[in-house]
Order: C-alpha cells, then sequence, then structure tokens
C-alpha cells in the first residue's frame, strides 16, 4: 500500500466501476475467499487443522452435526483450493490424516483477524438486530 493510503483499508483504496460487471464479480477471488469462509462448516475445518493434523473420524467427532457427507465435500473442496493436503498413510487398514498446506495456515491470520471482530461487535450487532426486530 502506497504511503498516501495509509490506514486506509485497502478494500477500500480502490473504486469499484458502478455498476459492477457481472463478469468481473463472477471472476474476482476475493467472492471465492469470503465464499469459503462463510461457508458453514470451512473455516470450522481450517482452525481444527491449524492446531494440528486430524485423522478423518478425529474430525467428524470434533464437529457436532457435520454429516459424513458434509465432512467430505469440505475436505475435498479445502484440498482443491489448496488450502488442505490429504495424506495416506501405508497401514493396515490405510489411515488418512488430514493438516493445512503452506496455503491454509496463511489463512489462519485474517480468519482470526475476522473472528475477533466478531466478537468484539457481536454486542452491537445484537443490539441492533433486536432494535430492527421491534421496528
Amino acid at each position: 500500500m502506497s504511503g498516501t493510503n495509509t490506514g486506509v483499508p485497502a478494500v477500500l483504496a480502490h473504486e469499484l466501476p458502478r455498476p459492477v460487471p457481472r463478469a468481473e464479480l463472477a471472476a474476482c477471488p476475493v467472492g471465492d475467499v469470503f465464499r469459503l469462509v462463510g461457508d458453514k462448516w470451512s473455516a470450522l475445518v481450517v482452525i481444527l487443522l491449524g492446531g494440528r493434523a486430524h485423522r478423518y473420524n478425529e474430525l467428524r467427532r470434533s464437529i457436532e452435526d457435520i454429516s459424513q457427507r458434509m465432512l467430505t465435500r469440505t475436505l475435498r473442496g479445502l484440498e482443491t483450493d489448496g488450502l488442505v493436503r490429504r495424506e495416506v498413510h501405508p497401514t493396515v487398514p490405510p489411515t488418512v490424516e488430514y493438516s493445512l498446506t503452506p496455503l491454509g495456515r496463511s489463512l489462519l491470520e485474517p480468519l482470526s483477524a475476522l473472528a475477533e471482530w466478531a466478537v468484539r461487535h457481536e454486542p452491537e450487532m445484537a443490539a441492533a438486530r433486536s432494535a430492527a426486530a421491534r421496528d
């Protein structure tokens, strides 16, 4: 970021065209990341794997209410995006372990910042929701 934009969030440093073209919105990598962290399970899986590698059933037991199908889809998606590594160990039966890649680890800091923001501003958001419900 240039010295003239000190203190201005990067997302606000550039003007968006008005209206935002559909093709630009579809091609924007930021949208992909927001869909990922906004997904019900993906951020949670990344956070759990941020602590250490897990076997599939460990993850499943660690996340209440996630179905086997949804956990499999979530892990495959994270693996496709390069955030999670799936390693098959040659045991009988084979053991599969999931861990974060360096790219996945790099997501932990911004994810933590977003979580801190949410916790810090939750009372304000709850108050706004209450006020909106009364109106």
